[in-house]
C-alpha cells in the first residue's frame, strides 16, 4: 500500500480508477505548491499533450480554490512544429482542457511559440525562455517542481524516441526531434531537464503500454527512452491502472490506498 505521497523510487503505483489517480496526483500538486511557494514564491511544472492526463487536466481547470494559479507558471514538456490551434498540437490540448478554463495568467503559460522559423531555431527561443524564467548561468538546468510525462508504445517519452541522437544531448535544455515516420518535427525537453526536476509522475493508461511499461520499470538505463529517466535527487512515479501495469512482476509495484 501507498503512504499519503507514496515512495518515489520508481516502482509503479497501480490505482483502481482514475479519480484515485487524480486525487492522488491533486493532493501532491498542492503538497508541491505550498513548498515551492514557501521556499521560492513560484511554482514551476511542465505539461505534456495526449488523452491520458486530459481527466487531470479537466479537474485542475475547475479547482476555484485551493491552488495559486498566479504564481503558477506551466511550461509543455514537448510540442509538434505546428500552429498552437492544429489538431495535432499538444498546447491546443492543455489549452481547452485546462488553461483555457483555469486562471492562469497568460504570461505564466510558456508555450513552444511558431513562428517563420526552423524547428532548431524555435527550439533555440524555447532554451532562451527557460534560460530567462529560471535565471539560469551557462552550464546550469532549470529544476520544475513538478514533470508530468507520458510512454509510448514503444518506451518513447517526450519526444525522445528510440534511438534517436536526442538521448544523447547533454547540455542544450530544448532541441528538434523527429519521431521515426511522423509528418511533423518536434521540440522537446531534453534528458537532463527532465533528469533535474524535483518531481517526474509518468500516467501510463492502457493493455496498449503494458509492454513499455515493463521494459521502463524493470529494464536497465537505455532498456527504453523512458527508462533514462532518472531524477538525479528527485522523485520518480508512474501511476498506472491495472492494464498498464498487467504485466509487472508483484514486486514492481503497489495499489494505491
Amino acid at each position: 500500500m501507498t503512504n499519503k505521497e507514496g515512495k518515489g523510487d520508481g516502482r509503479a503505483i497501480v490505482f483502481e480508477n482514475e479519480s484515485s489517480r487524480i486525487a492522488f496526483i491533486l493532493n501532491m500538486w498542492c503538497e508541491i505548491e505550498s513548498a515551492s511557494l514557501t521556499s521560492r514564491g513560484v511554482m514551476n511544472v511542465a505539461l505534456s499533450g495526449g488523452r491520458t492526463p486530459v481527466p487531470l487536466y479537466r479537474t485542475l481547470a475547475r479547482r476555484k480554490d485551493g491552488l495559486n494559479w498566479k504564481k503558477t507558471h506551466i511550461f509543455l514538456v514537448d510540442e509538434r512544429f505546428v500552429p498552437p490551434l492544429d489538431k495535432e498540437s499538444n498546447f491546443r490540448i492543455i489549452e481547452e482542457a485546462f488553461l483555457k478554463e483555469a486562471v492562469v495568467p497568460r504570461e505564466n503559460i510558456h508555450e513552444v511559440k511558431m513562428g517563420p522559423w526552423s524547428p532548431e531555431e524555435g527550439a533555440g527561443r524555447y532554451e532562451e525562455e527557460l534560460r530567462s524564467h529560471f535565471r539560469l548561468r551557462a552550464g546550469q538546468f532549470p529544476c520544475f517542481d513538478l514533470m508530468l510525462l507520458g510512454i509510448g508504445e514503444d518506451g518513447h517519452t517526450a519526444s525522445l524516441f528510440p534511438g534517436s541522437s536526442a538521448l544523447e544531448e547533454g547540455s542544450r535544455l530544448s532541441i528538434a526531434a523527429q519521431a521515426p515516420k511522423a509528418p511533423h518535427v518536434r521540440i522537446t525537453l531534453t534528458l537532463p531537464v527532465i533528469n533535474h526536476s524535483d518531481r517526474v509522475l509518468f500516467l501510463v493508461s492502457g493493455v496498449a503500454k503494458a509492454k513499455a511499461l515493463k521494459r521502463t520499470v524493470e529494464g536497465e538505463r537505455g532498456n527504453t527512452p523512458a527508462a533514462l529517466v532518472k531524477p538525479l535527487s528527485g522523485k520518480l512515479f508512474f501511476l498506472c491502472d491495472r492494464e498498464a501495469a498487467g504485466l509487472l512482476p508483484k514486486e514492481a509495484y503497489e495499489i494505491a490506498d
